[in-house]
């Protein structure tokens, strides 16, 4: 029996020397305990009376899965291991670092990305005029939300709504009762925030409008200010004034935008009170801080809505003199008393004061501070309406000190007549005194100016089209210039409108149905134009030859190529005629040159004289006759039409803005060239 028991010791021990590996082994990550010290049959013991082969040679042992890590040591510690271990750490270990470096050389060679400002065009919407939700004639916030399919087919990038805030609607300078209310007759806080999100699930943005200096003579501060009422008693800007015959006498001859004395006689408080426009819009005092903080609230109120940006309007207006000193006639020899037109005053006084950048600056802080969540620039710009070139440059701030994206150019929407020398004039105006590394925009529209059709002809609504969408920056188009439509007389309206701002805008006209398609109503606020049939969205959409589907076309090539996104700009020639400019971009070996029309008569253009080494004949990539579209020109004596614009695409190397006698026509907001093998935009060119 001892014996048996022996042997079958023996093989037990054996059998764990030398057991069979089946491609794991159980258990293997728990640790040895430590024998009992006093067992009589410890692994000691037992390992002592077994005889243990000589270990054999590392190399002659070869790995197999689930090795004990005392096995798996032995190989690792070869060089024939090792060796590559370490090359494939280093190797790691650089590409890391080449990676790293790459990303931060790419970063730094990167010229700055374009913002959603400045990507494509926007949009401006009067909401009374766009589209009636329900029937009862004025347009509202669900009509515009209704139509979004309609704005994403123009390749608009941005909406701009005009103002819609609870107001009494004089003048549509707009006399605010209360800038945190919608107007009822545009919808409800819930209309307008569902608006917003629907902008935004279009990836669009929005911007509003907002007029800082007044308000309505309705709105609850006044009331509180004519009483004398706690902190409202200086939130406007009163002063003595006396009688004399029942006449009022002002303490200043100021006078108001619309003519006459800016002052006016309030009973209640017994003071005069001024206002840079309608009697019902007094001027807030700006130069109390609780006026502006109040402002900035409501700055800050809309944006936490979602709003994008804003235009803030009339900001020249924003602050006056401390003292209330005459303005200075223009014309010295008039009797003061006849003085009753604002453009028979210098308005030294009155607009621009020192301090009024430093207001702008603070709003331009709040942006910044909603501008911080990735993704989510807030824009500004401001209004400079009947500024000099220099003072509107001035809205863009200064070098370190930013204030505006840009001031809005409208300077296009004060000609009455074309020639290319007028064109050319206010192009150059803009290119020549805006600051270096800032963004230029366009506007051939708006709600004080007279429709493009109306003040310039039918045959030109393309050509200034192709001109506002091929110049360099923002495009801006106001609601119903993509289809051409006209303004419309209008009688028998209280006196307190002005005719010279929305009064002459016809409601947006969508298709030959009744109203237009504006409205299902029995009215509407203002009457269609009696050429609706004609000229409208559905029909335009199915002509190609439209004006929309011009229109469109433009916006696409806007999108897609970056020559006209962010390329140079080289202005060639104008004469009394045409005008001639080209788009380029270093590492593009291809050139749009844009020939306009802007006479009233048939115009020979020989290229060759303006641009050495041009190919005979070029191709024509749009044009505003549609049958011209990618048939080629003589480009010795190109024929164009009055109102007739082309735009040629010519394939060189040889880019204008690099040869000495074009230099000083050639402009760019934000340098960059491309690279086509690597498909990157870098700076440094």
């Amino acid at each position: 029996m001892g014996e048996d028991k022996g042997k079958r010791d023996s093989v037990e021990m054996s059998m764990k020397g030398c057991r069979t590996n089946n491609g794991f082994v159980q258990n293997e990550d728990i640790p040895e305990q430590d024998p009992d010290p006093g067992s009589r049959d410890t692994p000691q013991s037992n390992a002592a009376s077994i005889p243990v082969p000589e270990e054999a040679e590392p190399k002659a042992v070869q790995p197999y899965a689930g090795m004990p890590k005392e096995v798996l040591f032995q190989f690792s510690s070869q060089a024939r291991y090792r060796v590559p271990r370490e090359i494939l750490f280093w190797l790691t270990v650089v590409s890391v670092f080449l990676l790293i470096g790459a990303t931060i050389a790419i970063i730094a060679i990167s010229p700055k990305c374009l913002d959603w400002w400045q990507a494509g065009p926007m949009y401006q919407i009067y909401p009374r005029s766009f589209k009636d939700s329900d029937k009862d004639g004025n347009g509202d916030l669900k009509g515009i939300q209704e139509k979004l399919d309609y704005i994403a087919d123009l390749h608009i990038k941005t909406i701009w709504i005009s103002s819609f805030y609870k107001s009494s609607l004089k003048d549509f300078r707009y006399g605010v009762e209360d800038f945190q209310e919608i107007d009822p007759i545009f919808g409800t806080m819930k209309d307008f925030e569902n608006l917003v999100a629907a902008i935004h699930d279009k990836g669009l943005k929005l911007i509003i409008d907002f007029i800082p200096n007044h308000t309505s003579d309705k709105h609850p501060w006044f009331q509180s200010s004519r009483t004398r009422s706690g902190k409202y008693t200086d939130y406007y800007i009163w002063h003595n004034c006396t009688h004399e015959n029942g006449v009022t006498i002002p303490p200043s001859n100021w006078l108001s935008v619309y003519g006459n004395s800016s002052w006016h006689f309030d009973e209640v408080r017994k003071q005069c009170y001024f206002h840079q426009f309608l009697k019902e819009q007094p001027d807030l005092n700006f130069r109390n801080p609780a006026v502006q903080e109040e402002i900035k609230e409501i700055i800050q109120f809309w944006l936490s809505k979602g709003v994008d940006g804003f235009s803030f309007d009339a900001v020249k207006f924003i602050l006056e003199a401390k003292d209330l000193r005459n303005e200075i006639q223009v014309n010295t020899s008039q009797i003061p008393d006849t003085i009753t037109q604002y453009t028979e005053l210098y308005h030294d006084f009155t607009t621009t004061q020192v301090g009024l950048h430093d207001i702008i600056r603070g709003f331009r802080q709040i942006m910044d501070q909603y501008s911080r969540e990735p993704g989510r620039y807030r824009f500004m710009g401001t209004e400079a309406s009947a500024e000099s070139i220099e003072k509107t440059m001035m809205y863009y701030g200064l070098p370190f000190i930013q204030e505006a994206d840009f001031p809005f150019n409208n300077y296009f929407t004060t000609l009455d007549s074309l020639s290319g020398h007028a064109v050319h004039k206010i192009i150059m105006s803009w290119m020549e005194n805006m600051p270096e590394g800032k963004w230029p925009n366009w506007m051939t529209g708006g709600p004080q100016t007279t429709r493009l059709t109306s003040r310039l002809g039918t045959q030109y609504i393309n050509s200034m089209n192709m001109l506002l969408l091929t110049l360099p920056g923002t495009p801006i188009t106001y609601y119903g210039e993509e289809i051409g439509m006209r303004d419309i007389s209008i009688t028998n309206f209280d006196e307190s409108y002005d005719a010279n701002t929305l009064l002459s805008k016809s409601p947006m006209q969508w298709d030959n149905s009744s109203n237009a398609g504006f409205s299902e109503g029995n009215h509407t606020w203002l009457p269609t134009n009696s050429d609706y049939h004609t000229v409208n969205v559905e029909v335009q959409k199915a002509q190609p030859s439209s004006a929309l589907r011009l229109y469109q076309d433009l916006s696409l090539l806007h999108a897609e190529e970056m020559l006209l996104s962010r390329g140079w700009f080289c202005l060639l020639r104008a004469d009394s005629h045409s005008v001639v400019y080209t788009r380029e971009l270093d590492g593009i070996d291809k050139v749009f040159i844009m020939v306009l029309n802007f006479g009233e008569s048939l115009t020979l253009l020989n290229l060759q004289e303006i641009i050495s080494d041009l190919p005979t004949k070029l191709r024509v990539r749009l044009s505003t006759n549609s049958a011209s579209k990618g048939s080629e020109v003589d480009t010795h004596a190109i024929a164009l039409e009055m109102g007739e614009g082309l735009i040629l695409e010519h394939s060189t190397r040889t880019l204008l803005h690099n040869q000495a006698a074009f230099r000083d026509k050639c402009f760019v907001s934000n340098r960059a060239c491309y690279s086509s093998t690597l498909d990157i935009l870098y700076s440094l060119c």
